[in-house]
């Protein structure tokens, strides 16, 4: 007698429905909502805020339809070929990886989980989330346009960006079982057809990183909006406290790392190592990605990893300017 798979029951209220009531309600709430944006301080936070969610969404769409083909599409045996079998090896090739997706960070999200349930190991699958939205020839070329006459920073990037992915990817191997990961379970698409899989992880992991990447965006559009530029600049002429002003600055401003340069560039009163730091760090970890991170692999791994991410990145941009730079 052989097994029949059963589809199993949809929760009567679900995150689609969720975020159907709640567009509704700012719907049906907008003539009470618009009058409260009508101050200075509201309607800057307003335009980062839309800013920073239209830059990413083209990129998130483009990591959740390559989350789905890896998904439904893509065999163990394949990934087998491609991603070596010992994952302290693993770790750098997905570093230099990297560079063939030219993407935003919120791409990387959705690819490295679907990374980990195809079998990838999650330390190699980690390296290739901080790689990525790093190393890419899109990011590379906007940093050479935005630093016209400086190929050092360009090198000094892509060393101080791969290093850090790969030194946290080793770390992460190393710690093992010991760095807690929520995993989420598809083993109920077992009665789809690989159409049907593609589609259904589109849905679900859109809605699932979108709603992260929209609190994200809302801290992020807040920290522009209310905290005062004049108190980076008074900070510009500290070597340490320079360092750790822009790599907080990168961490809450949440740029796009085909962006970031532009504006890096525009801290002429900052070293060109606190400049390297911002652009080390923004890519590798912000509030953005942070609130991704929780979403995808939980709380736990995001109170761990969150930290691991921004400590090697200020470390590895330090080391990286000082020689290069």
């Amino acid at each position: 007698m052989t097994a029949t798979l059963v589809e199993p029951r949809r929760p009567v209220v679900g995150q689609t429905e969720i975020v159907a009531v709640v567009v509704l309600a700012l719907l049906l709430g907008a003539r009470w909502i618009v009058p409260l944006l009508d101050t200075p301080a509201l309607q800057t936070w307003n335009a980062i805020f839309l800013a920073i969610v239209i830059q990413s969404v083209p990129f998130l769409v483009m990591g959740v339809l390559l989350s789905a083909v890896i998904s439904s599409l893509i065999s163990e045996r394949v990934l087998s070929r491609v991603v070596p079998s010992n994952p302290a090896l693993g770790v750098p090739v997905a570093g230099l990886a990297g560079m063939a997706l030219p993407g935003c960070e919120c791409a990387a999200v959705p690819i490295a989980g679907s990374l980990m349930r195809r079998g990838v190991a999650p330390a190699v699958a980690l390296t290739f989330l901080l790689a990525a939205p790093a190393v890419n020839p899109a990011v590379l070329v906007s940093t050479a346009v935005a630093f016209s006459g400086q190929p050092g920073m360009v090198v000094a990037r892509f060393a101080a960006s791969l290093l850090t992915a790969v030194v946290v990817g080793w770390i992460c191997l190393a710690k093992g079982a010991r760095l807690p990961m929520q995993r989420r379970d598809v083993a109920d698409l077992a009665y789809l057809d690989a159409r049907g899989r593609f589609v259904e992880t589109v849905r679900h992991d859109f809605l699932h990183a979108s709603g992260f990447l929209v609190v994200g965006a809302v801290l992020a559009a807040a920290v522009n909006s209310f905290v005062p530029r004049s108190v980076v600049d008074t900070v510009a002429e500290q070597a340490v406290l320079g360092v750790l002003t822009l790599a907080l600055f990168a961490f809450v401003v949440a740029l796009c790392s085909e962006s970031d340069a532009f504006v890096a560039a525009s801290f002429t009163a900052f070293s060109d190592t606190a400049k390297l730091v911002f652009l080390v760090v923004g890519p590798a970890m912000d509030v953005k990605l942070a609130a991704m991170e929780v979403g995808q692999f939980g709380g736990a791994f995001a109170r761990q990893f969150v930290p691991l991410v921004v400590v090697t990145a200020i470390l590895s941009a330090v080391g990286v300017g000082w020689v290069l730079l």
